[in-house]
């Protein structure tokens, strides 16, 4: 097919995805509770993305059709307990069984102030007996984000300005503010789970060794094509199975560890235990979301501290909603965000890190071979595996364009992370 040809079939099948619902199914009990999901209608006939649960703790998604003229919550539940019938929620992560730490949850914004109350109402709703909010400023230029916290959440939440523009610098400023022993960090654009934070820090009360933690990441909304389409290739979400990952007992089926840093989690919902991120100088400022390097804070995160000895724990007890972007041209700009991104934050680890450079550079590669399969055009289900829980259908093909742009962005990443740090140095002369 001619490459105009295929780029106009792309665009048709992308127009033509259509929205599908969101809703959560709880299996306690004789009959299932079902509820619509954050922010939702309640469920009507059609497409619906069901997060299933088990005592209250997601134990998988399925996506299913609510034929007309029939009971959304008969025809949900039904499936759901056909297809997890024998699975359980687990207690090895239970909040209960352990004093959780006080915690801290630190959320970067820029004006965006809507987004920011539907998170911080959530954040404040939590389930976890001790914990502060603290919302970072990144290089406001309206005022409207410290109106938003003074009058809404007075007492209740910290305000931090943090001039310098980037998410790690964000980040770090809100590191350098908290006051818990354990500091959780998620974006403006989710909704938390009543008990996300209970939930992603209670392993650290649990065991002394880790660093660092992880959790679920599923959709808010898949109104639109760019999000149904980003959502059926996995989204955000790293499966329904809890996972320790230790540098001292390397995993076997992960010969690129750690540098495959992406498979721990995202920074929409991570956790780091206070001392030991501050220990390791907190994230690249030259990384992140709003520099030159576009991406890759919260993966140079992962990686530093699993360098220095420390574990990661990955939970998908401790779940956020979260809203993607909404247009294809959101989807480009982050596929070459993501490839960019990724290089930066390597390039970061390594030169932050040089003794890491023998055991990057014996993995390379595997790690090029990974990145090609990273930004192959991904075909629908009937050409590829999907991920446990019934996620990562694939029932869209990944466009060709986004997989060109992610790799674009992966031979750009470096160039983008030396000019970042040549940006940052220059705006620290200028603080001077």
């Amino acid at each position: 097919m001619a490459r105009s040809a295929r780029a106009q079939e792309e665009i048709r099948r992308f127009l033509a995805i259509g929205p599908v619902q969101v809703a959560e199914l709880d299996l306690d009990g004789e009959e299932a509770v079902l509820r619509p999901g954050p922010g939702s209608p309640p469920v009507t006939p059609g497409e619906v993305f069901v997060l299933v649960r088990r005592r209250g703790r997601p134990v998988g998604t399925l996506l299913a059709r609510v034929p007309e003229g029939t009971d959304p919550r008969a025809v949900l539940g039904a499936r759901a307990r056909a297809e997890y019938a024998g699975v359980d929620a687990g207690g090895a992560d239970a909040g209960g069984a352990v004093e959780l730490p006080y915690a801290s949850v630190v959320v970067a914004t820029r004006e965006r102030a809507g987004q920011l109350a539907r998170a911080l109402d959530s954040l404040l709703a939590q389930d976890h007996p001790r914990f502060e909010v603290v919302v970072v400023d990144n290089a406001p230029v309206t005022s409207e984000t410290r109106e938003l916290v003074e009058r809404k959440y007075a007492e209740r939440v910290r305000y931090v300005c943090e001039p310098v523009p980037g998410l790690a610098a964000a980040h770090n400023a809100g590191l350098a503010a908290v006051r818990g022993e354990v500091v959780a960090f998620t974006d403006d654009d989710v909704v938390a789970d009543p008990r996300w934070l209970t939930e992603l820090t209670a392993p650290f009360a649990a065991d002394a060794r880790l660093g660092c933690g992880t959790g679920l990441i599923l959709p808010a909304r898949l109104t639109t094509p760019a999000q149904v389409l980003l959502e059926s290739h996995g989204g955000f979400a790293k499966g329904f199975t809890p996972r320790t990952y230790d540098p001292a007992d390397p995993p076997g089926d992960e010969p690129l560890f750690p540098f495959t840093a992406g498979r721990f989690g995202s920074g929409a919902n991570m956790a780091f235990r206070t001392e030991v991120l501050r220990s390791v100088g907190g994230f690249d400022p030259a990384t992140g979301a709003g520099t030159a390097a576009r991406g890759g804070d919260d993966l140079y995160g992962f990686v530093r501290v699993l360098a220095e000895g420390h574990r990661l724990r990955y939970t998908p007890y401790a779940l956020v909603w979260h809203h993607h972007r909404e247009t294809w041209r959101d989807l480009e700009t982050q596929a070459y965000g993501y490839g960019a991104g990724l290089t930066a934050y390597l390039t970061a680890v390594l030169v932050n890190r040089p003794a890491l450079l023998p055991a990057f550079l014996a993995r390379l590669p595997r790690g090029l071979a990974h990145a090609r399969s990273l930004t192959a055009v991904r075909e629908t289900e009937e050409a590829a595996g999907g991920m446990p829980g019934d996620h990562d259908t694939r029932t869209h093909p990944w466009p060709r364009r986004l997989s060109r742009l992610q790799r674009r962005g992966m031979v750009y990443g470096p160039v983008g992370y030396l000019k970042a740090r040549r940006a940052l140095r220059a705006s620290v002369r200028e603080a001077r």
